[in-house]
Formats: C-alpha cells, sequence, structure tokens
C-alpha cells in the first residue's frame, strides 16, 4: 500500500537558526509566504527554538506579531514551533502557570503543532507542556532528543517511546540536534519504535556530517511517516537535507510526498536572492555549509561548536580547542550522559572549557553546572555517581521530584512587574523569558510608535505614556 510521507519545512526557522544564527527578518520571508502555503507541505516549522529570543533581541521585531503575519498570510498550512517543555523558550524552568499561559498565547497567535522535548529526556518536565496543548486543541509531537554514548540503545529510546506516548503525545519525533544519526542505525531505530509504539514518527537530522538525506531515505524505507526539510538555498552543512532532493527522490515511488517539483523550484529561486545576499553581508559563513564528520567524533552541535570557541577566543586560548573537545565526553560521563542540546550543551560545553583553561578538572564549577548536577534541571539519563555529586555540590541536597514541582506560580508577579510595558497580553511571556531584553524592545517599541515626539515625554518621570 502505498504510504504517502508528510514533509516539514524548516526553512522559515531551523533552517536560518542553523545557517545565519536565526537573522532572517520577517521582511524576507513576506514575499514568499503565500506561495509556500500552497505547496502541500504537512507544516512550517516558522516559530520557536531561538526565534523568539532573536526577534527581540536582534531584529527589535515582536515575535507575536512575526507569528500572527505568517498565519494570516498562510491559512492552509499547519504552522509548528519548537517547545522546550518546561523551559518553554528560555533557560531556567517555569512555573506552571506561566507555561500553561505560554501556550494558550502560541495556540491563539496561530501555532497548530507543538514539537516538545526535553534535553535530559526527562518525561517529567514534558507532562505540563503536553497538557496545556493538549487543553488548547493543538497537535502535540513529542520530540525524543538523539544522542550517542554506552546507554543510548535502541531499548533506551523505545522505552522513552512509550512513556511519550503514555504521556498523550500525538506523535513522535526524532530529533537529530547533533548530526550523529547514520543511515543504518536510523534504520534500525526506526524499526524498533515503530515496532513497539503505534504513532506517527517524525525523522529531524542535520546535514553536518553529509549523512542527513541517507539517514531520511533509510528512515523512510522502515516506516518513518515524515521528515524535516529546507528548502535547498537554506539547507546542507549545519541545516537539513533539502526538500527539493528529497522530493524527487521519493517521486514515483510508494513513498511519494505528492509535492511539486516545478512549484518547490519558484520557492528555491526566491530563497536564492536572500542566501546570495547573506552571504555577501556575512550573516551566511560558508564554512557552515561543508560537511562535518568530526560532529560523530565529538559529538557537539554546530552552535555549541561555534559558543566553545568564541568562550576560548575571550580567554586568549583558542588553540586549545581540541583538548576542550576532548574534555566534552569526559565532562558529559561525569554528569549523568546529558545529550547535548539547549541548555545542556551550553552547560556540559562551559564546564569543558572551564577545566581545560584552568588546568584542574572541576577546579570551579558554574552555577548551572552544579544545579544540572544537583538534579535541578531534571532526572540525567544515567545516575550520577554520589562520590561526583558531592565533589560538585557540597552540602546541596540533590533534587528527585519534578524541578517545577519547587517552584512557587509566577505569572500574577511577572504581570506586575511588566505592566507599565505591556501593549498586548502576551508581552508579559515576553518579558517571563528574557526580561532585559524585552524590556529594550518595549522601550525601542514605545519610541517608535510615538516618533520620539518631545510633547508627549513624561518630562518628570523621563518616560513616555503607554
Amino acid at each position: 500500500m502505498a504510504k504517502k510521507i508528510k514533509v516539514t519545512e524548516t526553512g522559515l526557522r531551523d533552517a536560518h537558526q542553523s545557517l545565519l544564527a536565526t537573522r532572517m527578518p520577517i521582511e524576507d520571508m513576506l514575499p514568499i509566504l503565500e506561495k509556500m502555503d500552497k505547496i502541500g507541505y504537512y507544516s512550517l516549522e516558522c516559530w520557536g527554538g531561538a526565534t523568539f529570543d532573536s526577534c527581540l533581541r536582534f531584529l527589535n521585531e515582536d515575535p507575536w506579531e512575526r507569528l500572527r503575519t505568517i498565519r494570516e498570510k498562510c491559512k492552509n498550512t499547519k504552522l509548528q514551533m519548537l517547545f522546550r517543555g518546561q523551559n518553554m523558550l528560555g533557560y531556567r524552568h517555569y512555573a506552571d502557570d506561566v507555561l500553561e499561559y505560554f501556550v494558550e498565547r502560541s495556540v491563539a497567535n496561530g501555532i497548530d503543532i507543538l514539537r516538545i522535548f526535553d534535553a535530559l529526556n526527562d518525561i517529567k518536565n514534558l507532562q505540563s507542556a503536553i497538557k496545556a496543548a493538549k487543553k488548547e486543541g493543538a497537535e502535540v509531537q513529542v520530540a525524543i532528543s538523539y544522542t550517542t554514548g554506552p546507554v543510548f540503545t535502541d531499548e533506551y529510546y523505545v522505552d522513552y517511546a512509550k512513556r511519550i506516548a503514555d504521556a498523550g503525545a500525538d506523535t513522535i519525533c526524532i530529533k537529530d540536534m547533533a548530526a550523529l544519526l547514520t543511515p543504518y542505525k536510523t534504520e534500525s531505530l526506526v524499526k524498533a519504535i515503530k515496532k513497539e509504539v503505534d504513532l506517527p514518527l517524525q525523522i529531524h537530522t542535520h546535514y553536518t556530517s553529509g549523512l542527513a538525506s541517507m539517514c531520511l531515505l533509510k528512515g523512510v524505507e522502515a516506516g518513518a511517516d515524515m521528515i524535516d526539510t529546507a528548502i535547498s538555498p537554506l539547507a546542507l552543512g549545519t541545516s537539513h537535507a533539502p526538500t527539493e532532493s528529497m522530493v524527487a527522490a521519493f517521486a514515483g515511488t510508494e513513498y511519494d510526498t505528492g509535492l511539486d517539483l516545478i512549484a518547490l523550484a519558484e520557492i528555491r529561486e526566491y530563497f536564492m536572492t536572500l542566501r546570495d545576499k547573506y552571504i555577501k553581508s556575512g550573516l551566511i559563513d560558508p564554512k557552515m555549509l561543508a560537511t562535518d564528520a568530526n560532529a560523530l567524533i565529538y559529538q557537539v552541535p554546530g552552535g555549541m561548536l561555534s559558543n566553545l570557541l568564541s568562550q576560548l577566543k575571550q580567554a586568549g586560548k583558542e588553540d586549545q580547542l581540541t583538548r576542550v573537545l576532548e574534555e566534552v565526553p569526559r565532562v558529559r560521563e561525569d554528569s549523568g550522559y546529558p545529550p547535548l542540546v539547549t541548555p545542556t550543551s551550553q552547560i556540559v560545553g562551559t564546564q569543558a572549557v572551564f577545566n581545560v583553561i584552568t588546568g584542574e578538572r572541576y577546579k570551579m564549577c558554574t552555577n548551572e553546572f552544579k544545579d544540572m548536577v544537583a538534579g535541578k534541571y531534571g532526572t540525567t539519563p544515567v545516575p550520577v555517581s554520589e562520590e561526583f555529586r558531592s565533589k560538585i555540590i557540597g552540602d546541596m541536597e540533590p533534587v528527585t521530584c519534578r524541578p517545577a514541582d519547587l517552584i512557587a506560580p509566577e505569572l500574577a508577579k511577572l504581570k506586575e512587574e511588566a505592566a507599565q510595558y505591556v501593549q498586548q497580553e502576551e508581552d508579559v511571556l515576553s518579558y517571563a523569558m528574557f526580561p532585559k531584553v524585552s524590556v529594550d524592545f518595549f522601550e525601542k517599541r514605545r519610541e517608535r510608535q510615538l516618533g520620539m515626539n518631545p510633547d508627549l515625554l513624561d518630562k518628570k518621570n523621563k518616560t513616555y505614556p503607554i
């Protein structure tokens, strides 16, 4: 029986996050959105991940307005976001009342599918997000953070997939953020999950190591139902397999996507002009387009690699990169084998840098590393040894419950703090995740709206009215 493979296009989110640090503004998307809406994609991944932070911090854009704009132009295609469970789109755990409000507003503003994941694959950190999304009538896709190591067998992932299904997910995604999948590993893993869990399965993998297209092909042949791809000008390198290439690969087979290559050529042509612009401006570094099989050796995602190099440069120790890359797997092992994805990639990477540049392992530890070892981010895939934990956190009491259970409701307090800036109810959520960055944005927005009209300035308080 023919099995039409569904395609999620990542050009509006993860592709430009991977290649140009999430710097694509909404004005570069606008001219092509309506044509993308007619292609027949299963979904457009267009929000979440780092887009929220980047809109506020670098693009002087309201992320909520971006979502509403895309929704207005794309009436026929499901809109999808990436959501870090209890971390939402920020870098700490948030109280349940804030998370529930965020999910409610995301769906109200146009999101159809929430791809929810936890950096530690701790199901406890996903339960509130799954319930909140189901309550709002959204499609819930729970992603498995894929990594490698002694504990990460097919059996480990099948067990996690079963818990995901039991928690109420509609679909499952294998999220290979560091390009660690290989074609035959993909085949084995997909077969194992599909045998035990009766839910649609999607594959998300990056092209960094040069294997993504082969992984998607073997995954689909093994039973995967959906794939992530990127329109070709924003594909390859640290991004994804090219949409057109995968559509062509399956054309005329039992897996035919049903997408039209001629229609996709028009989308490609538009993004090709953007690509040229981004390369000329330096936003796309040609190095990001090169294949790097070192990902398979060091298990370090592309974004983490650039962070490590940046930290070493600041310390004048960039010649120590190889030593840091060799230290990363050791820090992972000591701290319970966390998968390397936001925020654990930053936590493990920074600690590896400290271990190398101080000349003594764990002489200096970041607060975030202490918190992870203490269980404040959730349960690690492998228990941390008592000896190592006491060395890192001393007498600090380890956390064994769901970390969010220790966070008191905070929405009312956040609303009070942000009241002077709020022009739409979603602003409090921007403030909740990025207090300083969002306040800077709110102040610029107010100045822009008023055109810096001196007659409206409250001379006494040096403020502008809302």
